[in-house]
């Protein structure tokens, strides 16, 4: 386990990785340069499980569910994968340390990027806070952010597919004799669908709304600048846990649906819905009367799978039950 702690690194001759200890525990992990010249990539490296590829690792491979690497220890469509930042580190003997001014993560700021992620920006407040630059300090590390990686799918036949995330941090030094270097460093991490019904609705998912929840909505439309907490555009909010309420039976704010007499989700009765009148269901099919409606979601994006919307319009159909599973949707 990563602790918020300066490290005393242990090299293994011969390799870009290197084994880490305390002397609080004997704990093990994998310290990686993430790129940049020989002399200055020691300025930031990560402290994460690396082992892709097998003879230079610099990045984690890991399959759902495994143990080693996926510290949730279930195949449930999703890794989680712990990574730390270090600061000024004596892991590389080519590196000649003059102290970092400042450590920025990509993607980590809540500002309408598009590609922002709250895991990113919860990285760069451990760095802000446990390294706290500009510092000379050697060896200090940010406690562990786990990383969550879905996998792609299921989709179509249910067919899975291995998913990426991807770590960058810029990191500028304090000058040294007159001169500021730059280390910028990376990481992936990939989840791979594990081979034990790893693609199974049913293995990964506890019923057709959650299904829903976890594969479209987490994905596609509770995203930065869309339906999130920060930005709940058309006021709508569909993060977990808010979106069941915010979705059934609901006059949608947009006021051509609303004058249609459309429903978020249109429910009949405990049993029917009908997705030609739930707003939700024209919107990820794309087929909107005019422009007043808006425009298809997810925004900018390629249409979500034909499969996952058909599992949208069965559920609806269904009467859009907030638990177990429709048939026809796994």
């Amino acid at each position: 386990m990563v602790m918020g702690l300066s490290w005393r690194l242990l090299l293994e001759a011969g390799v870009g990785v290197v084994a880490v200890a305390t002397a609080a525990t004997a704990t093990r992990a994998s310290v990686v340069g993430g790129g940049g010249k020989a002399s200055t990539d020691c300025l930031a490296v990560f402290d994460a499980g690396a082992n892709d590829p097998a003879k230079k690792p610099r990045n984690v491979k890991c399959t759902d569910g495994d143990p080693a690497c996926d510290t949730d220890g279930v195949i449930n469509g999703v890794c989680e994968i712990p990574v730390a930042v270090c600061a000024n580190s004596t892991a590389f003997s080519s590196c000649t340390l003059s102290g970092v001014e400042s450590l920025t993560v990509d993607h980590a700021l809540d500002n309408g990027d598009k590609n922002f992620d709250p895991e990113l920006q919860a990285l760069q407040t451990r760095i802000d806070n446990g390294i706290q630059p500009p510092t000379d300090e050697t060896d200090l590390c940010t406690v562990a952010t786990h990383f969550h990686v879905s996998i792609k799918g299921p989709v179509g036949k249910n067919k899975c597919q291995s998913n990426s995330k991807t770590i960058k941090v810029k990191t500028i030094s304090k000058p040294l004799a007159g001169k500021v270097s730059t280390d910028t460093d990376t990481i992936k991490l990939t989840c791979v669908p594990s081979p034990d019904s790893g693609c199974d609705p049913q293995t990964l998912f506890t019923g057709t709304f959650d299904r829903i929840q976890h594969q479209i909505l987490n994905q596609s439309c509770a995203l930065s600048g869309c339906h999130d907490s920060q930005t709940k555009s058309g006021d709508l909010l569909l993060e977990i846990g808010a979106a069941y309420g915010a979705l059934i039976d609901i006059v949608p704010s947009n006021t051509a649906a609303a004058t249609a007499g459309w429903k978020r989700v249109t429910i009949l009765n405990a049993t029917t819905g009908d997705a030609e009148s739930s707003f939700i269901y024209h919107k990820v099919t794309g087929d909107l009367p005019d422009a007043s409606y808006g425009v298809s979601m997810p925004r900018g994006k390629p249409k979500i799978h034909s499969s996952l919307r058909e599992v949208i319009r069965l559920w609806i159909e269904s009467g859009a039950p907030d638990t177990g599973w429709v048939p026809g949707t796994f």
